[in-house]
């Protein structure tokens, strides 16, 4: 009988410390997602599949998965945890219990969603994530990660389960809704080209767009921006250097006595875009040998740091050197550039907002960029001509200060509407 009750007492007790466990995580998770806004919600969550089994959302330092998440959760489960429970992984909690053992007491107590944010700040979190989606199919796990993130090549290969976003920062649409809460309906690259002064004029009703659009090449691809541009900057900064110093020797290998290289290899490029690209001089001026910058320069591209242009992107070979090099958006340029050169800010802007959902080639003599392979732009001032282009199908003229298009010559903010 002495036994017997000992038995009891232990497993009374086993229960009551997890019982604690969770009630600390429940405490912060209701903290945390009644602080957020959900005023102003990004597009993004609109197209995310939550009810998925595996979700992930993958994106740079900065441009705003977490209050994605968050949004989520308030907006579908309330404040309070239960049913959902919001992690963020590189608590304290998880140095002391495991993924696996949290994800068990929260799925025994009757959770059916787990968030856990900044998932690759917790070493073991694709072995734990696979057992965990083994052990209970009915849990639902959704996921934020850098967009160094490796998935498929991560320790326990979860590319065939998971179902993968990425995110990127503001587009020109998102800012001036996020910012002046004024809302401009998304328009895909097509509809731009077929019907742009329908479109022209839809915006133009609702504000100025040139005026705009300038603030928005300065302070408008990141979500917080508070009104300081000195802070932003200074705040675009450090996570320039989170990225560079944490990310890039965590996910691509890179040497950490390098890492001030790759900074004074940023700076340069900042002050010499649209780089079109001398190895040898690189190398040179960072005294690296040519496959470590260009391995380098892949890592950044990956880190969105930096755009990496082909003249042919299907038949780029691994140490392939890019034909022009572009800062990854136009608020980096900002914040590190001690020249700025309106010229390279459009093109800058231009391959910044289509690359999120298209394939952007360098055009070299051909117009500055080929877009899905059948399409041409010129990028420039609204005094751009069509010489460069005059005989080339399918090409058009994206150009700075004007709100209506002129023809085949377009106003360059449209190509900010399609995300």
């Amino acid at each position: 009988m002495f036994v017997v009750y000992v038995i009891y007492y232990y497993f009374c007790r086993q229960e009551h410390s997890h019982n604690k466990i969770m009630e600390t995580l429940f405490k912060k998770h209701k903290i945390l997602i009644s602080q957020v806004e959900t005023r102003i919600v990004r597009q993004l969550m609109n197209i995310i599949d939550w009810e998925k089994q595996l979700v992930a959302i993958r994106g740079s330092r900065g441009v705003g998965k977490t209050t994605l998440m968050r949004q989520y959760i308030k907006l579908n489960y309330g404040i309070n945890a239960g049913k959902a429970l919001y992690c963020v992984m590189d608590s304290m909690f998880f140095t002391n219990h495991t993924l696996l053992e949290m994800a068990e007491q929260f799925h025994s107590m009757g959770g059916k969603h787990l968030f856990l944010d900044e998932v690759h700040k917790y070493p073991t979190w694709s072995k734990e994530i696979k057992e965990i989606v083994d052990l209970w199919p009915d849990l639902k796990i959704t996921f934020t990660g850098s967009s160094l993130l490796q998935i498929l090549n991560s320790q326990a290969d979860l590319s065939r389960r998971v179902l993968s976003y990425d995110m990127s920062g503001l587009s020109f649409r998102e800012f001036v809704h996020f910012y002046k809460g004024i809302e401009i309906p998304c328009h895909s690259l097509q509809e731009i080209l077929e019907n742009p002064d329908g479109i022209c004029q839809e915006v133009c009703e609702l504000c100025d767009p040139q005026l705009l659009f300038e603030e928005y090449l300065r302070v408008g691809y990141y979500p917080f921006y508070d009104g300081n541009e000195t802070e932003y900057y200074s705040r675009i900064e450090n996570v320039v250097s989170f990225i560079i110093d944490q990310e890039l020797p965590q996910f691509c290998n890179v040497d950490q006595a390098y890492t001030r290289k790759l900074k004074a290899m940023l700076l340069f490029l900042c002050d010499n875009t649209p780089y079109e690209v001398n190895i040898a001089k690189l190398s040179a001026y960072l005294e690296l040998n040519k496959n470590t910058v260009l391995s380098y320069l892949s890592s950044m591209d990956k880190a969105e740091l930096l755009h990496l242009l082909y003249t042919d992107k299907k038949s780029v070979t691994k140490m392939q050197k890019p034909d022009k090099i572009y800062i990854h958006n136009t608020n980096i340029l900002y914040a590190l550039s001690s020249q700025i050169n309106i010229g390279t800010i459009r093109e800058c802007f231009v391959v910044n907002q289509l690359s999120t959902l298209h394939t952007v080639e360098y055009g070299k003599d051909k117009g500055d960029f080929k877009i899905d392979g059948k399409i041409t732009f010129e990028v420039g001032g609204k005094d751009k001509s069509f010489q460069q282009i005059a005989n080339i199908p399918n090409s058009y003229i994206l150009a700075d200060n004007l709100d209506f298009s002129i023809g085949k010559k377009l106003p360059i903010w449209l190509v900010g509407l399609i995300y």
